[in-house]
């Protein structure tokens, strides 16, 4: 045996190779379920979550063109809401004649939501429940309440601004 094939490589070891490879897939695994925790912290989503009025006030970027008629305020249950998926919009009314707006996409990883149950609108993918009425978080894991979306109602016909 020559002096060469003893000598020990210098080279990173199996161990050293077997947590950097462990450790990228964590860092690829908690990006893609950490992507929609940072988008839906962020205060122009956030900040006006609860506290909406009839014309909601809060973000109103998003899916949705301006100006587009959503429903008749009698379609609207008094108590309850109704989702308007391609609008990635929910429009409550909790008290007679009082309509609001929330986004449909949950806080917690930015799905969207349809379920929709008296006046809880529940998410598919972690189950977090939000109350259409003033938007604020009824289960979580979400945290964040739902974004306000901005609507006007005139006469019987409720747009979205």
């Amino acid at each position: 045996m020559t002096s060469e094939s003893v000598q020990p490589m210098s080279g990173p070891s199996r161990r050293t190779v077997v947590a950097a490879v462990g450790a990228a897939g964590l860092a690829v695994a908690l990006t893609a379920c950490g992507s929609g925790d940072d988008a839906s912290g962020s205060s122009t989503e956030q900040g006006a979550g609860a506290g909406a009025t009839t014309e909601a006030s809060g973000s109103s970027g998003g899916a949705g063109a301006g100006g587009a008629a959503l429903a008749k305020t009698a379609d609207i249950p008094e108590g309850s809401g109704k989702v308007f998926s391609d609008e990635k919009v929910v429009v409550s009314q909790p008290a007679a004649g009082d309509y609001k707006a929330f986004s449909t996409i949950c806080t917690h990883q930015n799905c969207p939501m349809t379920d929709l149950k008296e006046d809880t609108l529940s998410c598919a993918c972690h189950g977090s429940q939000f109350s259409v009425l003033d938007g604020s978080v009824k289960k979580g894991p979400a945290t964040q309440p739902l974004a306000a979306k901005q609507i006007s109602v005139s006469g019987d016909s409720i747009t979205l601004a």
